[in-house]
């Protein structure tokens, strides 16, 4: 076991953390990042990228995760390969957090990039074709799904705007639903069913994705929720919209979280209610959940935390204690 001491640490990778590590560590904030159980985060999962500025041609997911990391590392961030497990946000700065290696880590500000991860339905052929068919992001991947036959799985907020935002590339869009009616709200429901591309299906489970001979997903096996038949629906592209889940578990009863579990910030602006704590991407983001918004919320961290730093007085003896009010 060793302690790790650092002015600025992030836990949690992806565009996030690797933004906030770059912009710390060009501060001289020598940040280091734990990079958690799926380094790089939802971008490693995801294929071809084409809405991350700065990139005329389709570039890959894993790779732009990458090229982040190397570059948060050029500048002088220190890549961790652990878990977190525990934090202790009580007492204010500098902040712990244990490892699942038994490691300590000690920061003087504290960036939390966690992220979020999409619900799926866990049938057969889901993962399989993710990327080849089958997404929990519209805005991401429904360009790529311009003119063909498209699903959205779900019946929440969620579903009925990945629905809708469709219908900008495909004249043919349904959504499917294991129930009778939606829980979206009603003015989202209305612009549902007057939209003359949308059509929805009723009582419906998918039961699993196939694909086709080339190797992309060609249709989806349905159960009927009353009758229990099954039956198939060709589609080329199907989007599961049934929520993310913010990974905010280490933080509960240590931070405000809202209803749903994200962290919450002051509006407009990284800053927890713990000052010195800064909350960045997915995690505290249910609204936008783009590559390019974490990036952003994660150089707004960097940025706050260098200037809570520079109103912390320090010791002769090195001890970080936020100045006295007046």
């Amino acid at each position: 076991m060793a302690t790790h001491r650092t002015k600025m640490l992030i836990i949690g990778s992806g565009p996030a953390g690797y933004s906030a590590a770059i912009y710390g560590a060009r501060a001289m904030m020598e940040p280091i990042v734990v990079q958690g159980l799926q380094p790089g985060g939802q971008l490693t999962i995801t294929t071809d990228v084409e809405n991350y500025p700065g990139f005329a041609d389709v570039i890959q997911g894993p790779w732009l995760m990458d090229q982040m990391q190397k570059q948060a590392e050029h500048v002088g961030t220190r890549m961790m390969w652990d878990t977190i497990v525990s934090v202790d946000l009580e007492g204010g700065s500098p902040f712990r957090a244990i490892g699942d290696s038994g490691d300590e880590y000690i920061g003087d500000v504290l960036v939390i990039a966690t992220g979020a991860q999409a619900k799926w339905l866990g049938v057969p052929g889901e993962m399989e074709l993710g990327g080849k068919g089958v997404s929990a992001c519209a805005t991401c991947d429904g360009f790529f799904y311009r003119g063909k036959k498209v699903v959205v799985i779900g019946g929440g907020n969620t579903a009925v705007e990945e629905a809708l935002y469709l219908t900008n590339h495909s004249d043919d869009v349904t959504l499917i639903h294991r129930r009778d009616e939606l829980r979206a709200e009603k003015i989202l429901q209305d612009r549902l069913m007057k939209h003359p591309k949308v059509s929805t299906l009723w009582n419906k489970t998918v039961e699993r994705f196939e694909a086709g001979a080339d190797g992309g997903l060609s249709h989806l096996v349905l159960r009927d929720t009353v009758t229990g038949e099954s039956s198939t629906f060709e589609a080329h592209g199907a989007f599961v919209a049934i929520g993310h889940a913010p990974a905010t578990e280490l933080f509960k009863g240590k931070l405000p979280l809202d209803e749903s579990g994200y962290l919450l910030t002051e509006p407009g602006s990284p800053k927890t209610a713990i000052p010195g704590v800064f909350a960045a991407g997915d995690v505290t983001d249910h609204v936008y959940r783009q590559a390019v918004t974490a990036a952003g919320m994660g150089c707004m961290a960097a940025l706050d935390a260098e200037r809570f730093l520079a109103g912390l007085e320090i010791e002769h003896d090195g001890h970080v204690h936020a100045p006295a009010e007046a």
